[in-house]
């Protein structure tokens, strides 16, 4: 040991033999209960991947066809496990490939860790092949401004105390995504003294606090309220993923006759099946919450709400007249919002009451103190039940409950949508961006065990495409299926080659319509007339079965003259494959083109600007 150089030592702790970083990072993450990696391998991460390929009996190095496709992987294999979804890349470019992935499960509270390989530290500056530290690209810099840490470890000496701190980041509660940076020298050079044992309660802890008297408050309000409303975000899904956590809260709200309506983000949370569910608010909602609701200035406007982990963003307030941050959202009286992050209470809505408290914790507080010192006003119940169920007699859910219920050729995606509630009645569905977000916000029911999983902090195109992999080689057993458009099947469809490569019976449905319809269709919407913009996006009309196949998979063509029943057939079929063969199914359906989800985009004006007058151009006075 170096003279003046001290170890803190763990009471109880053990050392293990000396050993160099990259041994040391392989035990953190089996300590962390990794059991996956996902990435493309490359030289400036020789000794990581020398390391893992002598664990592969515990963590094995998934390789994918794009560093971005690689880190939503990962991001789908933590949503389903509730784990940590690690990714693996090399310097340079393959470091920024996987920054959309990153930053996308950042916004989306996943636990994702990005680590890339780097150039010999004692090469920086020197011009080195994919350098990406000490050069104009300064990878370290790029993912501080997209997740919650990024750092470099410049030496042995350093990297416990990085590493535990991305852990850290990556693990708290709301989840986050880190990033480290590892030299290549630095992660084959030995570790001195011996390093303690992994251990994550030696360095972390989960988040489980709360305000009992302002829950206390919070519940007063809520229930002396005429109308009150319960709203849940995305922050409530690890909460509610306990069954007996759902079961109590479920208790909760049938025997005070509180309604929930949920954020698109955190669809099926709460069974969207029940009595008292008014399904998703915001983008392309279910039409309940806002009957429930009423307009502003309506005598019968609501009079309570409270929120529970969402940030009340666009998305989540935006309305069917597109008006985002719709104040028809504030109550009368009181608004309560529940986070654990301070950040956003009352950030884009005035609260009357903002909570700080981990939600598991506080839904205990709240349901504890309900069950025993309130009992339900049995005339305020009764009246709410019978008001919300003649919302349900009287109106219907959907945008277009005819094209929901369609038998006709071509598939009407909404009755796409409604085949697969029909069918898929566990497991995960995964959506990505585009049109198939609005049909599956308004015409999916969803209830658990199914579990809705999609991405609209950042909506990038792919995610659902990758993600759904690495949620089904975390739940083998389970059906995991993605739907997805054309446009973004083509940018991630490379890993279906994945899937196949590692026998892993994921299913895609892919909305084809040979165009970026969203885009093409919302700029009808909003600079009319509509047939300036058609064909304006058109994909080439590639042939996306024999595609599929190519890369491994099976896959099948419904096609314009077919309709709902030849796609049941066809998803049947595929979830049943999928499942016995552990091969990739992949299903295109040539959709009707002409249908839109209910975005209800506005029609903008024309913009108008005053031209410059000759002397104003010549350099006179002008104002515009």
């Amino acid at each position: 040991m170096q003279t003046g150089q001290s170890v803190s030592v763990i009471p109880g702790a053990q050392t293990i033999p000396s050993c160099t970083v990259a041994q040391l990072l392989v035990q953190y993450l089996i300590a962390e209960g990794v059991t996956k990696i996902f990435g493309i391998p490359g030289g400036a991460a020789v000794w990581l991947m020398d390391e893992l390929k002598k664990h592969a009996d515990q963590i094995e190095f998934v390789i994918c066809r794009h560093e971005s496709g690689a880190a939503y992987m990962a991001d789908g294999h933590a949503r389903a496990t509730g784990g940590l979804g690690v990714v693996l890349t090399t310097s340079g470019p393959g470091a920024t490939n996987a920054v959309s992935g990153a930053m996308n499960a950042q916004a989306s509270n996943v636990s994702l860790l990005v680590i890339t390989g780097e150039v010999p530290e004692k090469y920086f500056g020197q011009g080195y092949l994919q350098e990406g530290t000490d050069a104009k690209l300064d990878v370290n810099v790029i993912f501080r401004n997209a997740v919650e840490s990024s750092a470099m470890i410049s030496s042995p000496s350093n990297f416990q105390t990085l590493f535990q701190q991305a852990l850290r980041n990556a693990r708290s509660l709301p989840n986050r995504a880190a990033h480290i940076s590892l030299p290549n020298d630095v992660a084959g050079t030995c570790i001195s003294p011996p390093p303690t044992k992994p251990t994550p309660s030696s360095y972390q802890a989960r988040a489980a606090c709360a305000d009992p008297k302002a829950l206390q408050a919070s519940l007063h309000e809520l229930l002396e309220a005429r109308r009150p409303l319960l709203f849940l975000g995305n922050g409530s899904r690890a909460a509610l993923a306990s069954p007996e956590r759902l079961r109590a809260f479920t208790e909760f709200v049938d025997r005070f006759g509180i309604p929930v309506m949920t954020t698109p983000d955190a669809k099926g949370i709460f069974p969207e099946t029940h009595e008292l569910s008014l399904r998703n608010y915001g983008m392309c909602a279910s039409a309940w919450p806002d009957l429930y609701i009423k307009p502003l200035g309506d005598p019968d406007h609501y009079d309570a709400l409270m929120v529970l982990g969402s940030t009340l963003g666009e998305l989540a307030t935006t309305t069917a007249a597109s008006n985002p941050y719709d104040k028809a959202l504030l109550p009368m009286q009181h608004f309560i919002q529940l986070d654990l992050d301070a950040d956003v209470i009352g950030r884009d809505f005035p609260v009357t009451r903002g909570v700080i408290g981990e939600i598991g914790a506080s839904l205990d507080v709240l349901l504890a103190h309900a069950h025993q010192h309130h009992h339900p006003d049995p005339a305020k119940v009764d009246e709410r039940k019978a008001f919300i169920r003649e919302i349900k007699r009287s109106h219907t859910a959907w945008a277009d409950p005819a094209g929901r219920d369609s038998n006709t050729a071509p598939v009407h995606p909404a009755a796409m949508i409604r085949v697969i509630n029909e069918h898929v009645k566990e497991g995960e569905i995964f959506i990505d961006a585009g049109n198939c977000v609005g049909w599956s916000l308004n015409c999916l029911v969803v209830d658990p065990p199914v579990r809705y999983q999609s991405a609209l902090a950042m909506g990038p195109m792919g995610f659902g495409v990758a993600a759904v992999v690495g949620g089904k080689m975390a739940l083998p057993d389970q059906p995991c299926l993605a739907i997805v458009g054309d446009g973004a099947f083509m940018m991630h469809g490379a890993e279906v080659s994945t899937a196949a490569q590692y026998r892993t019976g994921a299913v895609w449905v892919v909305l084809n319509d040979n165009d970026l319809a969203m885009v093409s269709q919302g700029m009808a919407q909003l600079l009319p007339p509509a047939p300036a913009w058609q064909d304006y996006y058109k994909l080439g009309a590639p042939d996306l079965v024999l595609f599929s196949q190519g890369l491994g998979a099976d896959a099948v063509a419904i096609l314009p003259d077919q309709g709902p029943e030849a796609f049941r057939t066809a998803l049947v079929k595929a979830l049943n494959s999928a499942q016995t063969s552990g091969k990739p199914q992949v299903i295109v359906v040539h959709i009707d083109p002409k249908p839109m989800p209910p975005y209800g985009w506005p029609v903008l004006p024309i913009p108008s600007c005053t031209v410059p007058s000759s002397a104003s151009a010549a350099g006179g006075d002008s104002s515009l």
